[in-house]
């Protein structure tokens, strides 16, 4: 089987996949969901401690 010439890879030019906008938006959305884990997670502590402590004293 023979190859065609001048089409070795991937050397043509590179066309733009995403805009920057929806660049910007997946950026916003990833660092919001990670303030978001933070905070559940937080919270879980919080509330474990508080119903271990709970839990001894009564």
């Amino acid at each position: 089987m023979a190859r065609a010439s001048g089409m070795v890879g991937f050397q043509g030019r590179p066309a733009p996949v995403v805009s920057s906008r929806l660049t910007g938006a997946v950026a916003a959305s990833l660092a919001i969901a990670a303030v978001s884990l933070c905070l559940i997670v937080a919270l879980t502590v919080l509330t474990t401690r508080a119903s271990m402590a709970l839990g001894l004293a009564g």
